[in-house]
């Protein structure tokens, strides 16, 4: 037992151990290297475990179409908060069909957090917030998905060829994930470990981008309180503002957004504004493949309006 804690120990003071003595780096850069790539393992287990999730949904295709037009939602704001990147992009696809409710689509959208929670596993003095998170986002999700049906009554433009939810769940074999891989059939094939390690390496980067610019910041700026007061901390703006970003259909959004909140510069609330509104990929196939913009405008009206108001009320309780 104690050879295995002595291994992980080495792994774990491995990349400061080769950093720290590079003299001609600045100390930001060494902290951004450092704390970067100390994630790598974490951040692979953790999508191995997300492979297997996603693969699990894409052969479950056909019932989860049936499921969430049953039931609306309540279904579509459960699965979607477990960490995944494809179900947003499955649901988008048969939302353009026409075979769900837009109430279950927004309900997806807000309940879904891209890769924030992957990242904020990954540190774990954020442990105690990711729970908050998912179920404050689950609430809002069904609530605001089913006030949508029922309140707002524009008839979206039919598609312009209609299928059946058959061929709707069919078409989801088609459709890419992140790191543009396929979301089906990739269980028995090498694509079940390349896309985790595609997937480490890119929310590694990203990492490593966003720490080594507030790094920088931070150099310059002196302290993170005087960053986060730049970054209009505790202001009514910066919700909105966030949740607006949030909107940006690219997984480093939510993992900006995951640093920021780490590094105290926005608050709870305004983490919760931009993962409400922030539906990863999902959102891109709804703006390339939705044939009645005035619908997919409403939806995303929804979406910052409900994110603004989720992290205003937030941030003045002092969550």
């Amino acid at each position: 037992m104690k050879f295995v804690l002595d291994v992980l120990n080495y792994i774990w003071n491995l990349p400061e151990n080769l950093i720290e003595p590079i003299e001609f780096l600045p100390d930001f850069l060494k902290d951004a290297l450092i704390d970067s790539i100390g994630l790598i393992p974490f951040l692979f287990l953790i999508f191995i475990l997300i492979e297997v999730i996603e693969q699990y949904y894409t052969k479950k295709k056909h019932l989860f179409v049936f499921f969430i037009k049953k039931i609306g939602p309540l279904f579509g704001s459960l699965f979607a908060s477990i960490p995944q990147c494809g179900f947003s992009v499955i649901a988008s696809t048969v939302y353009t069909r026409r075979i769900l409710s837009r109430g279950t689509l927004v309900a997806v959208y807000l309940a879904t957090s891209d890769e924030a929670i992957p990242v904020l596993i990954s540190y774990p003095q954020q442990a105690k917030v990711i729970l908050p998170i998912i179920f404050i986002k689950i609430i809002i999700a069904i609530v605001v998905g089913y006030l949508v049906d029922w309140l707002i009554i524009y008839n979206a433009k039919e598609p312009q060829v209609i299928q059946n939810q058959e061929a709707a769940a069919s078409e989801v074999e088609n459709e890419q994930g992140c790191c543009h891989h396929h979301l089906a059939n990739a269980a028995h094939t090498k694509d079940f470990w390349l896309h985790p390690l595609k997937h480490t390496i890119n929310i590694f980067i990203f990492i490593l981008i966003i720490s080594v610019v507030i790094g920088f910041i931070l150099s310059r700026t002196g302290s993170e309180e005087v960053l986060a007061k730049y970054c209009l901390i505790n202001s009514p703006l910066q919700p909105f503002l966030v949740a607006l970003v949030g909107l940006i259909p690219n997984c480093a959004i939510s993992v900006m957004l995951s640093m920021l909140f780490i590094k105290h510069t926005i608050t709870f609330g305004s983490l919760v504004a931009g993962l409400c509104t922030s539906g990863g990929l999902g959102i891109l196939v709804l703006l390339k493949r939705n044939n009645d913009k005035k619908d997919t405008f409403i939806i995303l009206s929804v979406l910052v309006a409900v994110g603004t108001i989720a992290g205003l009320v937030l941030q003045l309780f002092k969550f």
